[in-house]
């Protein structure tokens, strides 16, 4: 079935055009309430990836992000200094590094949910509960559809 026809094709009803803007507009909403505690939402991010498993090494963040490694590498730093994050290396291969939260890293994203929830909560007050259900349940069969998640993700999102 195609979705989308040439001779009528508009950016602004494209799915990747909408998705990549609401997604700007919530990181414009996301970044003050974590610039206050002295974070970047790349930091913030990077931290949410390691306590939810999303990603558990600087490659799989820097694919999740599509993210520069180097730029990425800076960021580790940052939080492996502030204590929040530490690396550890493989014993069988060096060149593999698995990024864990420290007990301070744990609990510094445990203490910013509650502003970050405020302010998506804040972003969908137009919605029913039954929308939000609806829209996660799309964009993660879209995510799935785009190969974004292993199989057996894939399977709780359908």
């Amino acid at each position: 079935m195609q979705h989308y026809r040439t001779e009528d094709y508009q950016v602004r009803s494209s799915i990747g055009y909408l998705a990549r803007r609401a997604a700007a507009l919530i990181v414009e909403q996301l970044e003050p309430a974590v610039a206050q505690q002295g974070f970047t939402f790349t930091q913030w991010v990077v931290l949410m990836h390691l306590r939810d498993g999303i990603a558990t090494n600087p490659r799989d963040i820097c694919s999740q992000l599509r993210h520069d490694s180097g730029a990425l590498t800076r960021v580790i730093d940052q939080l492996e200094e502030r204590g929040l994050l530490q690396r550890q290396r493989s014993l069988e291969d060096r060149r593999e590094v698995a990024l864990h939260l420290t007990e301070a890293g744990a609990k510094m994203v445990e203490s910013l949910i509650p502003v970050l929830v405020e302010k998506l909560n804040g972003a969908l007050r137009d919605f029913s509960s039954a929308e939000v259900t609806e829209l996660t349940r799309l964009l993660s069969k879209l995510v799935v559809s785009l190969g974004g998640c292993r199989p057996d993700a894939a399977r709780a999102s359908k």
